[in-house]
């Protein structure tokens, strides 16, 4: 597959983008291109209760284990804004954290893979709803990994705009961080602004509880470990001479270790309970962590992983800091031991998650070209 063919698909894949359960299009795009590189040794395979999900299998020639690699399918609620002639045809709808990167850069090494049988088996998880509704563990409980299906190690890239193109990088150890969604609803008593005695007042809790949950991270994290807590949302009211019943706030955890995750979890809980007594309202919590672990990387495989790219004479390699990023590669890390890394998209002002994110395709083809080199060494030890 040329670097034209990439560029191509990259194009046609960032057309068409769709939200997590429904990258309808996407799916039957890839599986079109998938079909067309079949050969006697590779097997595709759908998961009933995940449709959008593609798995794609590489028998290897003589095979001592099964490596897998997986790449991430759908997009954003964002209305893009770059402007490219190839935007955007779903209406609210963008690749603005760069799948149509990582779909064409695993395409790419697919392709190659199809046409150099492999030594050992490779599986190809193409993956749906890594923005939300955490698709990866979605598939594996489904049972989908399991006999000729298991990798012995996973792989998987994201995009990073603020490195050169075609950059690899990576880290020992954590890479992302865990993250976990925070939804409340504080319900009292609504009332007339000029009475309110005869009232219970849910901006009032609300408002302390976003004072309150300042100190999770402050007080109790250790600073050198770090952590986050944000509420991005805060909805009560309707007008302002009127005492407002219910108060909703979403927002989110992260921290580089599950047990500082499952700590802080537990300080939303006992402070949402402080506030029910303090202010007489009664709350609805949900935490929902759903595949969102710390991204592990596996100390064998990511040395492995760094000692190929760091003395690959064609590879730029680096590493890089921790991110609180999150990403539910994270739990196919704590399934199966694996490593993740970023590859440079050169988009320095824009970032992850932006309207006006465009990635440089120069990329695309180093990156495949670090890929099938390292799997391909991978193979040899």
């Amino acid at each position: 597959m040329t670097t034209l063919d990439l560029i191509k698909i990259r194009r046609d894949l960032h057309k068409i983008p769709e939200l997590a359960l429904h990258e309808t299009q996407t799916h039957a795009y890839l599986k079109n291109v998938v079909e067309t590189f079949k050969t006697d040794f590779m097997t595709i395979r759908e998961i009933p209760e995940v449709p959008t999900a593609l798995l794609v299998r590489l028998a290897g020639t003589n095979p001592t284990r099964t490596i897998g690699y997986r790449a991430d399918i759908d997009a954003l609620p964002i209305t893009e804004a770059t402007g490219l002639p190839f935007a955007s045809t779903n209406a609210g709808v963008m690749h603005a954290c760069g799948h149509d990167i990582h779909m064409t850069v695993g395409l790419g090494v697919l392709a190659y893979f199809a046409t150099h049988q492999p030594k050992d088996n490779l599986i190809f998880f193409f993956q749906p709803a890594e923005e939300s509704d955490y698709g990866g563990r979605r598939v594996y409980e489904t049972g989908a990994f399991t006999g000729d299906w298991r990798p012995d190690e996973f792989y998987g890239l994201h995009d990073h705009p603020g490195l050169p193109a075609g950059q690899i990088a990576s880290h020992m150890g954590t890479l992302f961080a865990g993250t976990t969604e925070i939804h409340v609803t504080f319900t009292g008593r609504g009332g007339h602004a000029a009475f309110p005695h005869q009232a219970t007042d849910a901006i009032v809790a609300g408002a302390a509880f976003v004072s309150a949950i300042q100190t999770i991270v402050s007080r109790n994290v250790d600073p050198v470990r770090g952590g986050v807590v944000t509420l991005g949302t805060f909805h009560a009211g309707t007008i302002g001479n009127i005492i407002a019943e219910t108060a909703h706030l979403d927002g989110t955890i992260r921290a580089f270790r599950q047990t500082d995750i499952e700590m802080m979890q537990q300080r939303v809980r006992d402070i949402v309970a402080g506030i029910e007594t303090m202010y007489g309202v009664t709350a609805d919590l949900s935490l929902i962590q759903g595949g969102y672990l710390p991204v592990e990387n596996d100390p064998t495989t990511t040395q492995l992983f760094i000692d190929y790219m760091t003395n690959a004479p064609d590879v730029d390699y680096t590493d890089i800091a921790p991110a609180m990023t999150g990403e539910d590669f994270g739990y196919l890390l704590h399934q199966i031991p694996g490593t993740m890394f970023w590859l440079g998209v050169d988009d320095a002002t824009h970032s992850l998650h932006e309207a006006g994110l465009s990635p440089n395709e120069a990329a695309i083809q180093p990156g495949v070209d670090a890929i099938t080199g390292y799997l391909t060494w991978r193979m040899a030890h």
